[in-house]
């Protein structure tokens, strides 16, 4: 049975995540920065996708996405969302819940910028939640794209940008043997500082 040292400790919630996101750089195979991302209707109906952390600090954890997206939508009527790390490999979960703010037109100007340039022609080239008629019209609009921008500098378009969710809770699951798992729960006391508590698995 695992050990007393697994246990998840009582101290700042943000250096255990930079721990445990680094483990996950480290072992996971695949896109160790991806977490669901669940979002409501102002009428509470929920949809979750998986999405990529892009930046993450005291200040919140970033995203990026199209604001005429389905999310965006969803986003806009209702700016709460809750976020699900999952790390198999090393059999942990880390749940968040908090609002969500714009990133500045700066960050999203340097994070597009930043994406491969076929990256920025398929997103300026998406009009993305919507309906398609055949995969090939998506694709004859990438191409079109490529030929106006054969080196893929396109503008970033007004309506992709992202969001900044700031943690009102956070939660770190760790399995341990028989189910016998350990949870802490991390609520933000208002005052740039924190209350913890274990939960029963």
């Amino acid at each position: 049975m695992n050990s007393l040292r697994d246990a998840i400790p009582d101290t700042d919630p943000l250096a255990i995540f930079e721990a445990w996101f680094a483990e996950a750089r480290a072992n996971e195979p695949n896109d160790p920065n991806a977490m669901a991302l669940a979002t409501a209707t102002p009428q509470g109906l929920p949809s979750v996708r998986m999405v990529l952390l892009k930046g993450h600090g005291s200040d919140g954890f970033v995203f990026y996405t199209n604001f005429q997206s389905r999310k965006g939508g969803e986003l806009a009527a209702n700016p709460h969302v809750a976020l699900l790390f999952h790390w198999k490999s090393l059999r942990r979960q880390v749940r968040i819940e908090g609002p969500i703010t714009e990133v500045t037109p700066a960050e999203a100007d340097a994070y597009f910028a930043s994406r491969h340039p076929e990256s920025r022609l398929g997103s300026a080239a998406s009009d993305q939640s919507r309906p398609l008629p055949s995969r090939q019209v998506y694709l004859d609009r990438v191409a079109s794209m490529r030929a106006a921008y054969p080196d893929g500098d396109v503008q970033r378009p007004s309506h992709w940008s992202g969001y900044r969710v700031r943690l009102a809770a956070i939660e770190f699951w760790q399995d341990q043997e028989f189910r016998l798992h350990e949870r802490r729960r991390f609520v933000a006391d208002g005052v740039n500082g924190w209350t913890s508590g274990l939960l029963y698995p």
